[in-house]
């Protein structure tokens, strides 16, 4: 560069903090960030809170979000996330059990007291072990995030009892855990990406589906079913994933960043869930929902003749140290 251009460039910097008190702005490295529901959801929540972290302590990176299943299903994100093309992803378990089969541990009905029992477990040493499990599948692990506690929802009667469940043609997530429990119940159950499920909804194709009362507020499932059953069949943690091949090429600091922003996301979508936990239910009467509850000792027998397998496919003393963990 000639002397008479270093002195432009000089120029053009001085000229530029004197009129805005800054130096130009250096270029952001753009990150895109999926999840299956929209802005006002739980994954709502927590990419606010991971963004406004990250801004604080790492500004080179501007995150770009794709609500509402905009990048595809949550099965197609994930192997977005293993290819490169999607940067960020906040997923459930549901799908997550199709590349880290071990987090399929978690999906076991009634398994789980409550939310603090659940997540002592995920954030203790058994949750942290299975987080470090996702790079030997070619994707990285922030943090667990959360869903809360699914309930059955559907438009042909109030289930208050196993007996009441069978024949109901029920969407679940792509998760042979969950599939096992309701085929056990007698429910034709429909495994089905998210994407499809209120036009399946609409057109009859399935009477219901289940998810925790954070999905049920935020998509506003009252417009679309009728009876909210408070089952709390299964806990849903939900997991703050990042590409390798991003997460890879990062200085440490930066890295500690995007840690720091991931628990940051854990804690917006258990502040969320926490609220809907308080308001859900009214809500969704206010909305014209009946609900009810259910017999929960009843339901947790009927699962019972299936704890088998999931001791085969888990190891059962993994799971009794999850059920029994205080």
């Amino acid at each position: 560069m000639t002397g008479t251009r270093r002195q432009f460039v000089s120029l053009t910097a001085a000229t530029m903090l004197a009129a805005t008190g800054t130096l130009p702005a250096v270029a952001q490295t753009k990150l895109k960030m999926a999840y299956a529901l929209a802005k006002n959801s739980h994954y709502g929540a927590g990419a606010a809170a991971f963004i406004k972290s990250l801004g604080a302590s790492a500004s080179a990176f501007a995150i770009e979000e794709f609500p509402n299943s905009a990048l595809g299903g949550e099965r197609e994100v994930i192997e977005g996330i293993q290819l490169g093309t999607i940067d960020l992803a906040l997923v459930s378990t549901g799908a997550t059990t199709n590349f880290v089969p071990e987090t399929g541990v978690f999906d076991i009905p009634f398994l789980f007291r409550d939310l603090a029992h659940a997540r002592a477990v995920l954030d203790g040493k058994i949750g942290q072990e299975l987080l470090a499990k996702f790079p030997q599948r070619g994707l990285t692990a922030l943090a667990w995030g959360e869903q809360g506690f699914r309930h059955l929802t559907n438009s042909k009667r109030p289930v208050a009892e196993p007996a009441d469940i069978k024949g109901l043609k029920i969407r679940i997530t792509e998760n042979p855990v969950h599939l096992a429990a309701f085929r056990q119940l007698g429910v034709l159950a429909t495994p089905m990406a998210w994407p499809e499920v209120a036009t399946a909804l609409q057109q009859g194709t399935i009477d219901g589906q289940e998810n925790p009362l954070s999905v049920i507020v935020s998509v506003k499932l009252w417009q679309l079913q009728k009876y909210l059953s408070l089952t709390a069949h299964v806990y849903a943690p939900a997991v703050v994933l990042m590409s390798p091949a991003v997460y890879g090429k990062l200085s440490a600091a930066d890295k500690q960043a995007f840690q720091k922003a991931g628990a940051a996301a854990q804690h917006g979508m258990r502040d969320f869930v926490d609220q809907v936990e308080k308001d859900g239910v009214e809500t969704v009467k206010a909305n014209g929902m009946q609900v009810n509850t259910v017999d929960h000792a009843a339901f947790v027998k009927a699962v019972q003749p299936v704890y088998p397998q999931y001791y085969k496919q888990f190891g059962q003393q993994l799971v009794e140290s999850i059920r029994d963990a205080k």
